[in-house]
């Protein structure tokens, strides 16, 4: 059944990361929710602060302060996005790093978007920052947005090789 008219069940595998990503980022931003205030912040690091905000907007807080229609738009996105990659991790023709940058990105997207639909923000957590340079704050389900995009272009730039099962 490798027509790639049928989905791949075999590959329902790999949402396992999915899940372990999406209930990760739930339990750390439930953890930093109750233990911090909005805007509170704890050291960690020389680079690195613990900080509860929230983002109503999208990457960069883009739109954040947009007045309330970005919270139903940026869900939409998300959740349109959700099924065109289960979509195309369940086909099975992708190289395992490709399924797995997949099941990645997929988790992420879940996870921000229960917390729009839920809270009508993302909790953002984790702050880096260099002197008084600091990266916007950003959460579990974002960092597994951008290694799984990282691992895309990887698979992408190796030639999308399939490995031989």
């Amino acid at each position: 059944m490798r027509d790639g008219s049928r989905w791949h069940w075999r590959q329902l595998h790999w949402l396992w990361l999915t899940l372990l990503v999406v209930g990760f980022d739930q339990w750390t931003k439930a953890l930093i929710q109750a233990a911090f205030q909005f805007h509170e912040t704890r050291p960690v690091l020389p680079f690195f602060n613990l900080v509860l905000t929230y983002n109503e907007g999208a990457a960069f807080s883009f739109l954040a302060g947009a007045g309330g229609w970005q919270r139903w738009f940026f869900a939409g996105i998300a959740a349109l996005a959700s099924v065109v990659i289960l979509g195309w991790l369940l086909r099975g023709r992708e190289t395992r790093i490709t399924s797995c940058g997949l099941a990645l990105i997929l988790g992420g997207a879940l996870g921000n978007l229960w917390d729009r639909l839920v809270l009508g923000h993302v909790v953002d957590f984790l702050d880096f920052y260099w002197q008084a340079r600091h990266f916007p704050a950003f959460n579990l389900a974002d960092a597994a947005i951008t290694v799984g995009a990282a691992l895309l272009i990887l698979d992408m730039l190796r030639g999308g090789r399939r490995e031989h099962e």
